[in-house]
């Protein structure tokens, strides 16, 4: 079973932080590597402070009749580490595929041990070979899976990716030595035949009893795929949202959080010679963002610009003029000439007592119980009414019948007391 389909976004997952944008070895961002999703060895994980990272869980609901299948493909980066020379510890994508795991052994429950320590046959050529001839280091995955009925012909599928991989005592007290038996950027591929997902993000009413029951740790499942179908789910370390796309406009993977192309395109062009040549060097990743931003032709800069999406035409019987012009968003209204506050009308130039409710303000402590002359009564759009007051004992009064700023403080009616009046 082929996931071609979505696997254009899955590498975007898988590549996530891979390499940062000055894009060199050299750069500090670059000597710590912090991909998202890292499942370390379980021997390792469980005697660092606090524990690491060492499976993951997704609970995913499956609607269907009683013969539906699942299919899964665990992908995830392994990092091979540079030479006694130094350099870069360079990351190769790998996978394996799982088919046809059928309900009736999913409600029993399935345990499978995934032997990683040698390629599969697709991998050969992507994977250097001389990283697996290591006899004392092996690399296992442990998957389970089990399915529960939760309600008529909605069942929810629990999965665990658990890191099984043995490591010496020599890995166990360094990072880097465990790094290359860690599943890095870990996530799940799954397809259901016969059967369909339910979104766990946008749930029909009726599942979201059964969407608040599920569990997931480490990695969040969406729909993937093309819009509408509901057959794909990616379980990915990154929160998506269902049916994740790469823009069309995209030239490229630029490994970076937020994927602005344009503006990485322009920054990669600025670099020197220098540091271009280190890039070389480095990565072949990073070779190939500077190569394809060395050659890339104006017209592909122009659309990664900027794009316009989900315009439609108008209807006919809609006038736009007549639509523009019929909403003023200052509509004149008649002045407010008086407030009625405490069954006194109090109107400009009248004094009042101040009584400001927040003090979280230092002005709302220090004018508390002043004197004050109304300036102005002021209406905002939601008919909300201020008083404009201006300080009695302000040597910048006049400042404020101006309507300086400074000298010119603005109160809700129930924040004020006409004088003469108690206060409350």
């Amino acid at each position: 079973m082929s996931f071609a389909a979505i696997e254009k976004i899955a590498d975007a997952v898988l590549y996530e932080g891979y390499i940062l944008y000055p894009y060199r070895p050299s750069a500090i961002k670059n000597q710590q590597r912090w991909n998202f999703g890292t499942l370390y060895p379980l021997e390792f994980a469980e005697r660092q402070k606090p524990v690491e990272s060492f499976s993951f869980h997704t609970d995913v609901l499956v609607h269907g009749g009683a013969d539906w299948t699942i299919d899964l493909c665990l992908r995830f980066l392994q990092i091979v580490p540079a030479g006694e020379d130094g350099g870069w510890d360079e990351g190769f994508a790998r996978s394996r595929t799982m088919e046809g795991f059928r309900l009736g052994e999913l409600l029993q429950g399935v345990e499978r041990t995934i032997d990683l320590s040698t390629p599969a046959e697709e991998e050969r050529e992507k994977v250097p070979a001389q990283f697996y001839t290591r006899p004392e280091k092996s690399m296992v995955a442990g998957l389970t899976m089990r399915a529960e009925l939760v309600q008529g012909g909605l069942y929810r599928v629990g999965i665990t990716v658990t890191n099984k991989s043995r490591v010496s005592a020599e890995d166990e007290a360094l990072r880097r030595m465990a790094q290359p038996n860690a599943f890095t950027s870990a996530h799940l591929l799954l397809r259901v035949e016969g059967a369909n997902f339910v979104s766990l993000l946008d749930p029909q009413q009726e599942h979201v009893e059964a969407v608040a029951g599920c569990r997931n740790a480490g990695v969040f499942p969406v729909l993937a795929g093309e819009e509408g179908v509901r057959t794909w789910m990616l379980c990915s370390p990154i929160i998506l949202y269902d049916y994740p796309q790469v823009a069309p406009e995209s030239m490229g993977n630029f490994f970076d959080g937020t994927e602005m192309d344009e503006m990485l395109a322009l920054r990669v062009m600025t670099l020197t010679d220098e540091e271009k040549a280190e890039m070389r060097r480095g990565d072949p990743h990073a070779r190939a963002i500077l190569e394809r931003t060395e050659t890339v032709p104006n017209e592909q800069m122009l659309k990664v610009h900027g794009a316009v999406r989900g315009m439609h035409p108008l209807p006919t019987q809609l006038s736009v003029e007549s639509e523009l012009t019929s909403w003023d968003p200052f509509p004149e209204r008649p002045p407010v000439d008086a407030v009625r506050i405490f069954g006194i009308d109090v109107r400009c130039g009248d004094r009042v007592r101040l009584w400001p409710q927040k003090t979280a303000d230092i002005m709302d402590i220090a004018m508390k119980g002043k004197v004050a002359i109304v300036e102005a009564i002021e209406q905002d759009l939601e008919d909300n009414l201020q008083l404009a007051v201006v300080l009695e004992d302000d040597p910048g009064r006049d400042m404020g019948m101006l309507r300086q700023t400074g000298h010119r403080f603005f109160f809700s009616p129930d924040e004020v007391e006409p004088l003469g009046m108690e206060a409350p």
